[in-house]
């Protein structure tokens, strides 16, 4: 009897699992049990063949692709913007390089590059960057007098959201876009700062910005200073007029300061170090298919005085293209701590109906040929920032130590 009993327990223990298994089965079929019998076909026919099922373009990629459109149009709670559909699959194509520097852009998001890399925009006046490893944003530093900086942001800041939307792991041109607007609005920003217990919510009102992409003085001792915050379309007369006047005020030297400068435009940064260099190589690329395209200085312009070049972690690309023909070419003593380390070029190709997309096409090397990715450049004197100025929206020239360490070797090579 006792027998039975766990024999009947045990079977409707077994017709109940069953059941729910059958529902689960039947549920799941149920909202698979499209219109889409050729479209599937299609599918399980190529799947004995992986290359032509992944080949972008195939007739199984096609189907694919209709299958999930089909589902999203039938069961998809929200709205569809189709428009949003077509730019996320532009979007996705190129994210499948796994190439954090490659990039598409809407049409939105190529007029808001556009107009940075011109120098003037809408937005709150802040250097950001990315890591290409964990996709978090830093806010680097704020531009003197910038709506950022009055609203408190201090340089090293996280940006955790904007507005409602988490930004870690966006593409940083796309979260870029969310902080442009039109002049009088307001953006809110989510930041994550070292030693604060809770995150920091922050209202920025947009103002037109001029980027300032170099600033320069005559320093003590008669020291010449440029300070380079990108290399924009903007920079390159920036600097030759900065140079030549600083040269006409009579300079027994220079520092350039590359400190936070993440790159910028390859031909803007080769048109500079042609003013400096002596004739010759200042940086080539290669391709994939081995081609080489080099860039090179003439004899016409050199700088032949004692020159400093300041550098840190966050100097990045046309920055290091900079810091390694000057160290190269045993020009100028490089002074900070090791570059970012990206030694690969990225070309902007529009695709003709106001949308682009950027492209890693080649690496660079030095003058030497030494490539830098993933490496970069080791300072010739390695000092650290002092710890108590990391945090520091503005930092003046006497409480800067690495800019008085790059002054006392300039003193010394004058002396």
């Amino acid at each position: 009897m006792e027998d039975n009993k766990k024999f009947i327990k045990g079977f409707l223990g077994g017709l109940f699992t069953a059941t729910c298994v059958l529902a689960i089965v039947v549920f799941i079929y149920k909202y698979t049990d499209l219109d889409v019998n050729l479209s599937r076909a299609s599918l399980v026919s190529n799947t004995s063949n992986d290359a032509d099922t992944k080949e972008v373009g195939s007739k199984a990629v096609d189907s694919k692709i209709s299958v999930i459109k089909q589902i999203i149009d039938k069961y998809y709670l929200e709205e569809v913007h189709e428009t949003d559909l077509v730019e996320g699959m532009y979007k996705g194509l190129v994210d499948g390089l796994g190439d954090p520097y490659s990039v598409y852009y809407t049409k939105d998001e190529f007029q808001s590059l556009m107009e940075s890399t011109n120098g003037v925009y809408c937005g709150i006046g802040v250097t950001v960057s990315q890591d290409a490893n964990t996709g978090i944003i830093t806010l680097v530093k704020p531009f003197e007098n910038s709506p950022g900086l009055k609203a408190g942001i201090l340089p090293g800041d996280i940006l955790y959201m904007v507005d409602d939307t988490e930004v870690t792991g966006m593409e940083l041109s796309s979260v870029v876009a969310m902080i442009k607007g039109e002049e009088g609005t307001t953006v809110n920003l989510t930041i994550i700062r070292e030693g604060e217990r809770d995150n920091i919510e922050l209202t920025v009102e947009r103002q037109q910005i001029e980027i300032p992409t170099i600033s320069y003085e005559v320093l003590k001792n008669n020291i010449g200073y440029i300070n380079i915050s990108e290399f924009d379309t903007v920079t390159q007369p920036q600097f030759i007029n900065a140079l030549e006047d600083l040269k006409n005020q009579g300079i027994a030297g220079l520092i350039v300061d590359l400190r936070n400068n993440p790159g910028g435009n390859l031909d803007v940064v080769n048109n500079i170090l042609d003013q400096i260099l002596p004739e010759g190589m200042i940086v080539y690329t290669e391709d994939k298919y081995g081609n080489k395209e080099e860039y090179k200085s003439d004899e016409e312009h050199q700088f032949t005085k004692p020159l400093a070049v300041l550098i840190n972690g966050n100097s990045a690309s046309a920055s290091e293209i900079f810091a390694g023909a000057v160290k190269d070419y045993g020009i100028g003593t490089l002074v900070g701590t090791k570059t970012f380390g990206k030694g690969i070029v990225q070309r902007l190709i529009e695709l003709g109906d106001g949308t682009a997309m950027k492209l890693t096409i080649s690496k660079y090397y030095t003058p030497n040929g030494y490539n830098i990715h993933k490496i970069g450049i080791e300072p010739d004197v390695l000092i650290e920032l002092d710890e108590a100025l990391k945090m520091q929206a503005i930092i003046t020239h006497d409480e800067d130590n690495q800019l008085q360490k790059a002054i006392e070797i300039i003193e010394e090579k004058l002396h």
